[in-house]
């Protein structure tokens, strides 16, 4: 009998999250990020278009490589595609909170050397 490791596994590929429980029985092949997502029928390789782009699955929450190892009680996720680039949100709200600042200063400005 080959070693057996529990995992959660939580999908929140598509709307609200689902977490299951998963019994994997190693029988000879090696625990790893790639060979549960194979077991667990959600991929065939790194290559696979469902799990080819970069940080699509991670375990608690940090994002792991196809080869990384897996133990037991780990929480296996599958994150949904990002709808905004972070870098592009972040450089947004800089821009907005610059813009807010400029317009504070002007009507500043504005008040001050009106009706005066």
């Amino acid at each position: 009998m080959g070693n057996k490791i529990q995992l959660l596994v939580c999908d929140a590929r598509q709307g609200e999250p689902v977490m299951r429980d998963f019994i994997w029985e190693l029988a000879g092949v090696e625990a790893t990020v790639g060979n549960a997502l194979k077991v667990l029928g959600i991929a065939d390789s790194a290559t696979d278009p469902r799990v080819a782009r970069k940080g699509c699955y991670g375990v608690f929450g940090k994002r792991k490589d196809w080869d990384a190892p897996i133990y037991d009680g780990d929480r296996l996720e599958l994150y949904s595609e990002l709808l905004i680039d972070p870098m592009v949100g972040r450089r947004k709200k800089a821009n907005k909170d610059h813009d807010a600042r400029l317009q504070a200063k002007a009507a500043v400005k504005k008040g001050r050397f009106s009706g005066k």
